[in-house]
């Protein structure tokens, strides 16, 4: 797993982990059980504070994506193929939107509005 971070960009450097864990599992890179690098190891690695990759980590959790477990690591939940999955359906919605001349804007809208029923 190859994460990368920007500490000059807008976004958190905590979101900018969990996204890239994301992605990774999107791209079919990590799926479920895969492990992901002990907290420590990862801030050591990114030249991070500790607290910042554990509360990247919490998200994934609070998501259901990451299961957390002392002495057993970090380990991708089966939710995450649900995640590839669901992204996988992503392309054709914007292909119809943007044909349908719908912008960004009102297509996530749309979305958010469809999932709070």
């Amino acid at each position: 797993m190859l994460l990368t971070v920007d500490p000059a960009s807008a976004t958190p450097l905590f979101q900018q982990i969990a996204d890239g864990v994301r992605a990774e599992v999107i791209r079919g890179t990590l799926g479920a059980g895969s492990r992901l690098p002990a907290a420590k190891e990862l801030a050591e690695s990114l030249q991070l504070n500790l607290h910042t990759v554990l509360k990247a980590y919490q998200m994934l959790r609070d998501e259901g994506l990451l299961d957390l477990r002392r002495g057993r690591g970090a380990v991708l939940t089966a939710q995450a193929a649900v995640l590839g999955d669901v992204a996988a359906d992503v392309p054709s919605l914007v292909a119809r939107a943007k044909a349908a001349g719908i912008g960004a804007a009102a297509l996530s809208a749309l979305i958010k509005e469809e999932y709070s029923r």
